[in-house]
């Protein structure tokens, strides 16, 4: 994808014809640090960090000046600094953040009713409806971002495209304050010069097996046969990697009426700096989830990583997945990917938690574009089966297993954290 830092800019010309272009993805631009700086405007111009300066904190945000520096969000605070020594850190407030959140929201609710939200600062818009009312896809692109940055202060990127996938693409490439249109018929022209690690979904290890194919942008996945993709990264992901490289994404915009949560967290008697035990910890956190998700016949899309540390401090991650899942492994391994750009050398945790959020209706085994888990899903069911018969603990990880630790959390079922 992108750099984060906006020096590959990439916005459309005037007369670009966005007809087939329906569907938008929005992105605020350096959220967090840009809601700050309406209160120092003055230090705009300015690398400018969001985060607390306490040695062991992390960077919770940046803007674009601090990001040419190699400032980037989860960073070490420390490291971050060495980086940018003449950064102004700002603390964060985090019921301005959801506020401002709000008024955008709001916004884009003026425009169209099929707003589907990812997270705090991004949405997806389906505005075929609305060109009657307000004109074509990038007028109604232009209007939104005028409307945003007049009633917040605020700016957003705007990607226009006939696909959920190349919209989000393109609302990157436009980042800062841009708008990219991708009519259909340039989709293939946009997506093929691309690097394959920019594809939503591709993780950092199916990369690394593409690239040992010599599969080094996204043209080279479409021009490859199916069979020696799925030969490298499975039967089912082959299939939808193959399908992302031709553009064929059929995913509608899906309006979450009810934001939920299902989490688990623990508070350790002692603090844990050992990364072993805090990755098991996350693994037997997010398995549970997962028997609550399936149990209650839910599946969920942003999986959300909360640390607590010695000083109280408390940082999350989330990850937004291209299709909702109640697959424990899933759910393991994207909050395992936000631990990992946190454990730094040194870090104790006081507090561990996982929890899934936007939350639909859903047995997770629906034939979408992405659905990778198949594998995984028939296991857990079957230990659900066999839980249901047998009890609770009778099948577990064998990660899971051994003998519990001194300073281990109290037993008993963490308090879930219903959100």
């Amino acid at each position: 994808m992108s750099r984060q830092d906006g020096s590959d800019r990439t916005v459309s010309a005037e007369a670009v014809d966005d007809s087939s272009a329906t569907l938008l993805h929005i992105d605020m631009d350096a959220f967090f640090a840009s809601v700050e700086l309406l209160d120092h405007p003055e230090l705009v111009d300015q690398p400018v960090i969001v985060g607390h300066r306490s040695g062991r904190s992390v960077v919770t945000a940046a803007n674009y000046v601090a990001r040419r520096y190699g400032v980037n969000s989860a960073m070490p605070m420390a490291l971050a600094l060495r980086k940018c020594p003449s950064a102004v850190v700002l603390e964060p407030h985090m019921s301005r953040y959801k506020d401002f959140s709000a008024r955008v929201m709001r916004i884009f609710g003026d425009i169209t009713p099929l707003v589907e939200p990812l997270s705090i600062d991004e949405a997806f818009l389906d505005v075929a409806g609305a060109r009657r009312l307000h004109g074509s896809p990038a007028v109604i692109a232009a209007l939104i971002r005028r409307r945003v940055e007049a009633e917040t202060g605020l700016t957003c990127s705007v990607g226009a495209a006939s696909t959920k996938f190349v919209a989000k693409m393109a609302s990157s490439r436009a980042k800062p304050d841009g708008l990219l249109v991708i009519p259909a018929e340039d989709t293939l022209a946009f997506l093929h010069p691309l690097p394959v690690g920019a594809l939503w979904g591709v993780g950092a290890t199916t990369e690394q097996s593409l690239l040992r194919l010599g599969l080094a942008r996204i043209g080279d996945l479409a021009d490859t046969p199916l069979s020696v993709l799925q030969k490298a990264v499975g039967e089912s992901a082959g299939r939808k990697l193959h399908d992302l490289a031709w553009g064929r994404d059929p995913r509608a915009v899906t309006v979450e009426r009810e934001e939920k949560s299902v989490g688990h967290e623990v508070t350790f008697e002692h603090d844990v700096n050992d990364l072993a035990r805090l990755r098991s910890e996350l693994l037997r956190q997010a398995d549970a989830v997962a028997v609550r998700l399936r149990s209650a016949g839910l599946v969920g899309r942003c999986v959300v990583l909360k640390l607590r540390y010695p000083d109280f401090s408390t940082v999350t991650r989330s990850r937004t997945l291209a299709e909702p899942t109640n697959v424990g492994r899933r759910i393991y391994e994207e909050a395992a990917a936000s631990f990992d750009l946190l454990a730094v050398k040194g870090i104790r945790v006081r507090l561990i938690g996982v929890r899934v959020e936007q939350l639909g209706e859903g047995d997770g085994g629906g034939a979408g574009l992405w659905d990778p888990d198949d594998d995984w899903r028939g296991a857990e069911r079957a230990v659900d089966s066999v839980t249901a018969r047998f009890g609770l603990g009778m099948v577990r990880p064998a990660s899971l297993l051994g003998p519990a630790r001194p300073g281990s959390a109290r037993p008993g079922t963490p308090k879930p954290d219903k959100g």
